[in-house]
């Protein structure tokens, strides 16, 4: 009896070390090791991106006429108050905005950095706003992150720099059925569809090009076998599955009492 119980308890030593080896992150990485920081690529405006742009100058008067207006719309049918919101510039299928006064510019390819620059030179050259400070944000910078998490959906992501981690982070983490070593990020870039696998429990995810993530990525996180067979169950055989496990555990339960009990 007691070798059946030092054997059960090596067998459950056994199963807890594989199963760490499976869910823990970033494995290999020894504390106080130093990651060299790979400089992230500043986001490229792409066709259909909505774009912020706000200009400013001494005379608010003379800016206005560079500004889309700004809407109203009201909360509720029973809310007295209205709220304002800003509209956005979207990049057509050419990869051009339509600015006031100025007309067509070439956005697609720029960074918003870039924009800022290009937009505030164009006031400058045609001596229309000599003093501009020009603002410009994405509105619509999105990822949207599948499989196996613990919240899945569309995350919209303030500013423009997001790694895949802060992704999953957002969508309250990997649950315990998904491959940390089989996470995909899927993205639309120059006319193409490229994937990317990355591995959680590897460093070597630094130096991916998907580790910084860009607009309308989605993150992909493959289920593993456990969870991929209960999707061909129905919910009654879930319930029966749970239920002899259950009775078989309870069955051994008294074994072992009762063989303790022999045993004195």
């Amino acid at each position: 009896m007691r070798n059946f119980i030092i054997l059960s308890l090596f067998f459950l030593f056994l199963v807890s070390c594989n199963t760490s080896e499976k869910i823990l992150y970033l494995q290999d990485v020894e504390t106080g090791e130093a990651q060299k920081i790979i400089p992230e690529q500043a986001i490229k405006i792409q066709p259909k991106d909505m774009m912020s742009i706000v200009v400013s100058s001494k005379d608010p008067d003379l800016a206005a006429m560079f500004n889309l207006p700004i809407n109203s719309y009201r909360a509720g049918t029973d809310q007295p108050n209205y709220n304002n919101y800003l509209q956005g510039y979207v990049v057509d299928n050419d990869g051009d905005i339509n600015f006031p006064v100025i007309g067509k510019i070439h956005a697609a390819g720029l960074s918003r950095w870039q924009l800022q620059e290009k937009i505030k030179a164009e006031l400058k050259s045609r001596d229309m706003l000599k003093d501009a400070i020009v603002s410009v944000d994405f509105m619509n910078f999105k990822v949207s992150i599948l499989g196996e998490v613990n919240k899945p959906g569309t995350y919209t992501i303030e500013g423009e720099k997001v790694t895949v981690l802060e992704a999953l982070a957002m969508a309250k983490d990997l649950t315990i059925y998904g491959l940390r070593d089989e996470v995909y990020v899927i993205r639309e870039q120059n006319n193409q569809r490229d994937t990317y696998k990355l591995d959680l429990r590897s460093k070597d995810i630094f130096e991916s090009p998907a580790y910084y993530l860009k607009q309308n990525d989605i993150v992909y996180v493959k289920p593993n076998k456990v969870r991929a067979g209960q999707s061909t169950l129905n919910q009654n055989s879930l319930k029966s599955v749970s239920l002899w496990v259950s009775i078989a555990s309870l069955l051994c339960s008294v074994g072992v009492m009762i063989a303790n009990i022999l045993d004195d």
